[in-house]
């Protein structure tokens, strides 16, 4: 073994493990009938056509309830793997057939716009690629399932990183020569066998539209289709006996699941393609909130997870840094008087757990403090966050870095771009000031 494949073997694959969930395979299932509505180009399967051969075609031997019509759907929609787009159909022109995101940004605008600035446009960075420079193809594709789910784009990554059994022939038209590289593309949660797939529409539609129309289907509304990468099954990696991706089963603990709050409630408002998170300090300010309590010099806060349906952070990449900062009458200067960090610690092997401070949903984490003797009671405690977003990959990426010298210059430059990329998400700002009078 070279001693590059030495440096992946000993961290376990870690940063791959974590970001990219497993599919639960399913046999494959006719795709629902389309009915029209309304003489428009829309069309719309029904409960019964999802659930009228459902029980028959789940195997046995994985055991499951029958499924209803999203289950059904999303057993036929992530399918793994994604069959081939295949031949488009003779009357739909260039851009009809195209997965290029800037041609469906043709006509959604603001849904190409905001997918541009979020992270599923960026899910084949460079964090991602220098690893696949130094992993067999077959955990690349693994990989792949959730960073770039399109035959297409594991085919065009294979010629990109010469794999032995790449495709020779050069792309179809309708397939961008970038494509492999853009992450998790519109056409990976909306198009299948070259028909467009969607939520039922806010507005009218127009009686013509280009591709065919689309399908219209209930599961885009569903905190299930994101399930299909963000929730490890049961038989999936774990650390401490815990799955290392499990939000889909935190949300079904919470409230929010319980008053009918799917995940595209907080993280698609008004169907915006922008799935902000820890990465958005707007974000966690509506996570979180806060309560101080004193008792003569001893304070008390609590740190309250009442804004996410999830853990918070929801797995172990992010941490949150928390200070608890005290000011003496209105003076900028101030003594840290407490520190926190919440967040799943583990090392970079993913072996050992060191600590897990997340706050389930509702739930909270106290911090105490003692103020200085000579306390200021006209003075105020401000609560600082340092966020992190990326802290675990942060420490792993140094790990290899330490032993740059068994990377080939390209590897390097690659990791040394993802842990620059790493850094530069951390961000600052203060979650709430208490005055020490009790008037906030």
């Amino acid at each position: 073994m070279n001693p590059s494949r030495k440096i992946i073997t000993a961290l376990g694959l870690v940063i791959i493990i974590v970001a990219a969930a497993l599919w639960w395979f399913i046999p494959a299932q006719p795709l629902p009938a389309r009915v029209d509505i309304k003489e428009t180009a829309t069309k719309k399967e029904t409960i019964e056509q999802y659930n009228s051969d459902s029980a028959s075609l789940i195997p046995s031997h994985h055991n499951l309830q029958p499924q209803d019509a999203v289950d059904t759907f999303l057993a036929q929609h992530w399918k793994d793997p994604i069959a081939p787009q295949g031949k488009p159909p003779a009357h739909f022109s260039a851009h009809e057939a195209s997965l290029a995101p800037e041609t469906c940004g043709q006509c959604h605008v603001q849904q190409y716009q905001d997918w541009q600035k979020s992270l599923h446009s960026k899910t084949m960075g460079p964090g991602i690629l220098w690893q696949f420079r130094l992993m067999p193809q077959a955990d690349a594709n693994q990989c792949m399932k959730c960073h770039a789910p399109l035959a297409e784009q594991k085919a065009l990554i294979a010629q990109a990183q010469g794999w032995p059994n790449a495709p020779q022939q050069k792309p179809p038209a309708y397939v961008p020569s970038d494509l492999g590289h853009q992450g998790l593309v519109c056409a990976s949660c909306h198009v299948r066998k070259h028909q467009r797939f969607g939520p039922e529409p806010l507005k009218e539609v127009a009686a013509q539209l280009p591709h065919d129309g689309f399908t219209i289907a209930p599961a885009f509304e569903d905190s299930r289709f994101c399930a299909t990468c963000h929730q490890f099954p049961q038989d999936g990696p774990r650390t401490n006996n815990k799955l290392r991706e499990d939000t889909y089963a935190q949300w079904q603990q919470s409230v929010f699941a319980k008053n009918g709050q799917q995940c595209q409630s907080c993280h698609m408002p008004d169907r915006k393609h922008q799935w902000k998170g820890i990465h958005d300090q707007q974000m966690v300010t509506n996570a979180l909130s806060t309560q101080l309590t004193r008792e003569g010099n001893q304070v008390y806060v609590d740190i309250i997870n009442s804004g996410a349906g999830h853990y918070f952070p929801t797995y172990m990449v992010p941490k949150v840094i928390v200070e608890l900062r005290y000011h003496a009458g209105n003076e900028k200067k101030f003594s840290v008087i407490a520190t926190d960090t919440i967040g799943w610690n583990v090392d970079v092997s993913l072996a050992q757990e060191r600590t897990d401070t997340r706050i389930p949903a509702g739930e909270k984490r106290r911090i105490s403090a003692t103020l200085p003797p000579d306390v200021d009671n006209k003075g105020s405690i401000d609560i600082h966050l340092t966020v992190k977003p990326r802290e675990h990959y942060e420490r792993t990426f140094l790990s290899v870095l330490d032993q740059r010298d068994k990377l080939d210059a390209e590897t390097l430059t690659l990791l040394q771009a993802a842990y620059d990329e790493a850094v530069a998400t951390q961000y600052q700002f203060n979650l709430r000031s208490y005055s020490l009078t009790g008037k906030n």
